[in-house]
């Protein structure tokens, strides 16, 4: 059972970042009935305070990010209106980016030319990825190539995770130098530790998913290629 244990840790490890940031999310995006507004009511304010009018907040059915180039923080509907802990302080966190990119945070503005940088090789491994490594070996008949396109399908989409591991201090920037001195003003003091708990997690959200990703892409890859060998060996 103990050999069981240290066999499958370096897989768990793996996914621990990602449940311990939806673990800690869900915990407090229970609504609170004294909390007087929602994280867009929040937001506006905030918005308003900074003098970030060209700023949208919208809502998305996908992982919470301001967008630079449109000027969005897009906060998922689960938490957007909400009176949570949640909602309040991820608002906060994703507009803390906007601050930074108001005031032309270097870092910020470092890893907006990576992504951008690295989008073709991500586009590359994409297309790779939908055209399949079943049917890459149908059209070539060649078991390298289609290992070459297996790496090639990993190294292009685990750019992304290099990113967010680089850049991840961009992220506590925007959680606890723009937007905790935020939240201290408006969230009573028996609940901060809540919101550094939330802050923390926001921060680690891009990383951890990127993480699990990369990893069932590996297993979904790696599985093929042993396909593959079998295969060749018969």
């Amino acid at each position: 059972m103990i050999k069981l244990f240290f066999y499958f840790l370096p897989f768990l490890s793996l996914f621990l970042p990602s449940i311990w940031v939806n673990y800690v999310l869900r915990k407090n995006n229970n609504p609170l009935p004294d909390m007087p507004f929602t994280g867009k009511e929040l937001g506006l304010k905030i918005l308003q305070e900074n003098k970030l009018e060209n700023v949208l907040i919208e809502p998305i059915k996908q992982i919470d990010h301001y967008n630079p180039l449109e000027k969005k923080v897009n906060i998922s509907e689960d938490k957007l209106y909400k009176k949570s802990i949640t909602s309040i302080a991820v608002v906060a966190h994703e507009i803390g980016h906007a601050i930074q990119d108001k005031e032309n945070y270097k870092p910020l503005l470092l890893r907006q030319k990576l992504i951008e940088k690295t989008i073709i090789f991500q586009r590359l491994g994409s297309f790779l990825l939908i055209i399949g490594l079943p049917s890459i070996f149908a059209i070539t008949k060649s078991p390298f190539i289609t290992f070459l396109a297996a790496i090639i399908i990993m190294g292009c989409l685990s750019t992304n995770v290099l990113i967010h591991l680089i850049t991840l201090p961009v992220e506590f920037d925007a959680s606890f130098k723009r937007a905790l001195p935020i939240l201290q003003k408006y969230v009573p003091k028996q609940n901060m530790r809540q919101c550094r708990s939330v802050l923390r997690a926001a921060a680690f959200t891009y990383l951890a998913q990127s993480i699990v990703s990369i990893f069932r892409l590996k297993v979904i890859l790696f599985s093929f290629i042993n396909i593959l060998k079998s295969i060749i060996r018969r």
